[in-house]
């Protein structure tokens, strides 16, 4: 079964970098479109950056030019680059899979914190 553990997760001065990883196992990595949500207390569930199959790649607004969404398939991961974290950035970070079907698969989360 599709099994998506992520790691990187941990407490972070404003102004600093995290980056995450999420290591992909029982699936067609290569296949897959990924992605990074996460999720606030209190708040909604919201996308943060995607990937496709293809390479392509997109951004929620609040954090375009300061993550980077980037993934490996000789090794079954993707990552996320944060710079220049906020306060608001601080949240539980989850991996997401898409299959062609469009069939999503969750990881357990990664919590990050951005506190001085």
């Amino acid at each position: 079964q599709v099994q998506l553990v992520e790691s990187g997760g941990g407490l972070v001065q404003p102004g600093g970098s995290l980056r995450l990883s999420c290591a992909a196992s029982g699936m067609i990595f290569s296949i897959y479109g990924m992605g990074w949500y996460r999720q606030a207390p209190g708040k909604q569930r919201e996308l943060v950056a995607g990937i496709s199959s293809g390479g392509s790649t997109n951004y929620a607004d609040s954090v375009k030019g300061r993550f980077t969404i980037s993934r490996d398939n000789a090794k079954n991961t993707v990552y996320l680059q944060m710079n220049s974290l906020k306060p608001e950035d601080t949240a539980v970070y989850y991996c997401n899979a898409v299959n062609p079907f469009n069939v999503p698969f969750w990881g357990q989360g990664t919590q990050v914190t951005v506190s001085s």
